[in-house]
């Protein structure tokens, strides 16, 4: 039998230092909801298959705009660039304007609100939810590539931090 490290313990603690130097990609996930367009960062976003096309993500929260996202029939995974870190940063704090005018985004003909300046962007429907400690695990089904550009330098989140992949990157 596995027990659940208490948070603040040895072992959480050593995981969150852990996955802390473990640099993820970013993401940024819209939904339409009855109180209008909502979104957050996502560094947890990750591929689970190629055909069929799904992915998995978490969401650490279930209240403002993840518990939107938690029960929205459909939802808008926005790939990011570093040129999006911007918005990144926006979704990313509490309380941040957005969807406001000075924002690039239209709403898609199917409700969900699209941010106008991220090049590659999927259109998801929610296959599995799952509680796992505090956090909410979601697999979905990609439906759609509202956008498909490859262009762009890669974003990732990493100690804590934002950084981008450029000219400096090692290909091994």
């Amino acid at each position: 039998m596995s027990v659940t490290p208490e948070p603040g313990s040895p072992i959480s603690e050593i995981f969150k230092e852990a996955f802390g130097h473990h640099p993820a990609g970013v993401a940024i996930i819209t939904a339409d909801s009855e109180e209008g367009p909502v979104g957050l960062t996502a560094s947890s976003v990750t591929s689970i298959s190629a055909s069929p096309a799904i992915l998995g993500f978490s969401l650490a929260a279930q209240r403002g705009s993840a518990a939107h996202v938690a029960e929205a029939e459909t939802f808008l995974v926005h790939l990011l660039d570093a040129e999006n870190v911007e918005l990144a940063k926006t979704f990313a704090t509490h309380g941040s304007s957005r969807f406001d005018d000075s924002m690039g985004w239209e709403a898609l003909p199917t409700g969900e609100p699209l941010l106008t300046d991220v090049r590659r962007v999927l259109r998801c429907r929610p296959l599995t939810k799952a509680q796992a400690g505090p956090a909410l695990v979601f697999t979905a089904e990609v439906l759609e590539a509202t956008r498909h550009d490859l262009s762009g330098t890669p974003l990732v989140y990493h100690h804590r931090t934002f950084h981008s992949l450029g000219e400096n990157t090692y290909v091994i």
